[in-house]
């Protein structure tokens, strides 16, 4: 994509990243490239595959032409200096743990994390002999007293994915780089379109490519853009040793996706902000975990840092009874029972935050329910959750 000597916008961006129609006979979708087998020209060739693989092709788990049209439209939109692409969103979080922690290491991660990034440091990495401390989410820059000699990482994830307290991503960088340490985020609430994670000081920024880029609920992608070279080659490195690839397929289908993903989560981000706010102080609601909401406990954060939320947020409903809580969830139509989100369908989800918490304690009174907010007409969604709360009033 031509620059014409000036910085495109984000929209110009998404719409055109990673298609070279010139390079493509005019094509302006890449082709899907299937591949295992690479060829080299001669010896000469062949003698610079090394080199190959952290800027070209030498075996199809480097990735193909598609691979390298959506790694290099991610990585210009983080601003990195490299991405790489992982078989899922859980992947590209532990291919960094991996890489940078070995025995008798100590690893720093935030305690609202997402709960499978949890269960792989208490099972896996437990087994690898590195030790975990988990730390408030609130903690900002007092996450230097937690930091030891053999602190190797300091993992972030704001919002919480269930919980969403914003974390003071700037002083947490700053803290963890005055001692040495790189700073790692799950920025796939937000993504790079509404926080800027390298430009915050963040080392090694994380999304999950399954959720708003890829926006059809069709497929599974993980992604990992650095701001240094030498850590960019660092995970390659771990990557490969892995073997985790992703197929160009899903690679074309994430492309596909970018070209709508700004539309998809301006949309979404104002149709749950106005359903937050209008759920807020309705009879059967007790709290609602939306930072885009004034008043939320992580509203100012989010108001300094972040240029937009998305569809993502938490209900707290006004019962400790889980019967009350199911009929609210089996009323509802067009929310339907599912994990993930940010696709084009609404979905609600039950949690239980309290046996995912060590460090801060999860109290809140009332039962929890995630919503994703999808593409819906925003008025057909009101009306589903106001029959749901009538259901689980009667209860």
């Amino acid at each position: 994509m031509k620059q014409g000597g000036r910085k495109n916008g984000t929209d110009t961006l998404l719409a055109h990243a990673g298609s070279e129609p010139d390079d493509n006979f005019g094509i302006v979708n890449p082709p899907v490239y299937r591949a295992s087998t690479v060829l080299f020209k001669d010896m000469a060739d062949f003698a610079r595959r090394g080199e190959r693989r952290y800027s070209g092709f030498s075996y199809g788990t480097d990735g193909t032409p598609t691979t390298f049209a959506l790694t290099g439209a991610v990585c210009r939109l983080e601003g990195g200096v490299g991405t790489l692409a992982f078989s899922s969103g859980l992947a590209a979080i532990t291919l960094p743990l991996i890489s940078l922690l070995s025995s008798g290491d100590h690893l720093l991660m935030v305690d609202s994390v997402y709960g499978p990034t949890r269960r792989f440091c208490d099972q896996v990495l437990r087994g690898f002999g590195v030790e975990t401390t988990y730390y408030d989410p609130l903690l900002g820059a007092g996450v230097a007293d937690l930091i030891r000699e053999n602190t190797r990482l300091v993992f972030t994830e704001s919002p919480g994915s269930l919980t969403f307290e914003v974390q003071d991503i700037p002083a947490i960088c700053a803290a963890a780089h005055g001692r040495g340490v790189p700073v790692a985020m799950d920025n796939t609430w937000a993504t790079p379109l509404f926080f800027d994670a390298l430009g915050h000081g963040v080392d090694i920024s994380i999304q999950a490519g399954t959720k708003y880029l890829g926006g059809h609920s069709d497929l599974l992608l993980g992604l990992v853009t650095t701001r240094d070279q030498e850590m960019f080659k660092r995970l390659k490195d771990t990557k490969d040793a892995l073997g985790d690839c992703v197929a160009p397929d899903v690679c074309s289908l994430a492309l596909r996706g970018m070209r709508t993903m700004g539309l998809r989560l301006r949309h979404q981000g104002r149709a749950a902000l106005e359903l937050a706010a209008w759920l807020q102080g309705r009879d059967g609601v007790r709290r609602v975990l939306h930072p885009a909401l004034a008043g939320d406990p992580g509203h100012d954060l989010w108001r300094r840092d972040f240029t937009g939320s998305s569809g993502l947020f938490g209900v707290v409903l006004d019962t400790e009874d889980p019967a009350a809580r199911a009929a609210f969830v089996d009323a509802l139509e067009l929310f339907r029972i599912g994990f993930s989100w940010g696709g084009f369908e609404s979905l609600v989800v039950p949690a239980d935050p309290a046996p995912l918490r060590s460090a801060r304690p999860w109290r809140e009174q009332g039962l929890l329910v995630r919503l994703n907010v999808g593409l819906e007409d925003l008025e057909d969604l009101k009306a589903d959750l106001r029959q749901g709360l009538d259901r689980m009033r009667k209860l």
